[in-house]
């Protein structure tokens, strides 16, 4: 069977209120975005890799691991009320309309999950073929069970976390299933499949999930994240060599 052509799309905001400045920062020897890319040059199903962006300097530093950059987000799409889906619409307009060029699938890569490798990209595109999924995402292992977690009330209360598992006659980790999370490192879905649903989680039927272990699944929402993220490289938990 033919490999589908795939886009591999980075998409990354000049600005952020989380960790200002978030996509411009450096772990070690890259910046997040520079993780991204070269892992997505290394992958054996990357058609075509290129960035979306508001930023003239993320489209310098993303030209500099070998991402093209045809064009720049436009102004309305770089809030931090943008949606994901409609900065995805958005660069498939420009190809199609720009370039006459559609592609099978794309792969959605944010910057702020850096350490996703090129097998995991392998592997969610096998599992997306296999599967003939609509989305394949990227998970990790949950630490604690949903079954105790909960919001507060405004008093303080935790009446509704604990209502949730003292009915359970065995409370034990192994009495339950592990759950699993998404990890923002890799959204895969069909070009089809986006143009008509126009946003991603529209089949829950049809997604799958392709697991990472918690260091690779690093997320970088807060300088807590980044502060995690940082040592996991100085501390050899993650191996830069996989970017070299």
């Amino acid at each position: 069977m033919k490999a589908p052509e795939i886009l591999f799309l980075i998409t990354a905001r000049g600005g952020s209120k989380g960790v200002p400045g978030k996509n411009k920062r450096r772990i070690g020897p890259h910046s997040l975005i520079g993780y991204k890319a070269i892992s997505a040059k290394k992958s054996k199903y990357c058609t075509r890799l290129v960035i979306s962006t508001d930023s003239e300097e993320l489209q310098e530093d993303a030209a500099r691991y070998g991402a093209e950059v045809p064009f720049t987000r436009p102004r309305e799409l770089a809030t931090d009320t943008a949606k994901s889906d409609d900065v995805v619409l958005h660069a498939m307009a420009y190809f199609e309309n720009e370039e006459g060029r559609r592609y099978d699938a794309i792969m959605l890569l944010e910057p702020a999950s850096p350490f996703a490798r090129a097998r995991d990209f392998d592997a969610a595109v096998e599992i997306y073929v296999r599967h003939k999924a609509n989305l394949v995402v990227g998970v990790k292992p949950v630490e604690v069970n949903s079954i105790f977690v909960g919001p507060l009330g405004e008093d303080g209360r935790a009446d509704r976390i604990i209502e949730k598992f003292v009915s359970r006659p065995d409370v034990r980790r192994q009495a339950f299933e592990q759950e699993y999370t998404m990890n923002g490192a890799l959204y895969l879905f069909g070009w089809d499949y986006m143009k008509t649903t126009r946003r991603m989680y529209a089949d829950p039927a049809n997604t799958y999930g392709h697991p990472m272990d918690r260091f690779h699944s690093a997320e970088i929402d807060t300088l807590y994240d980044m502060r995690l993220a940082e040592l996991f490289a100085k501390n050899g938990d993650i191996d830069l060599g996989e970017w070299s």
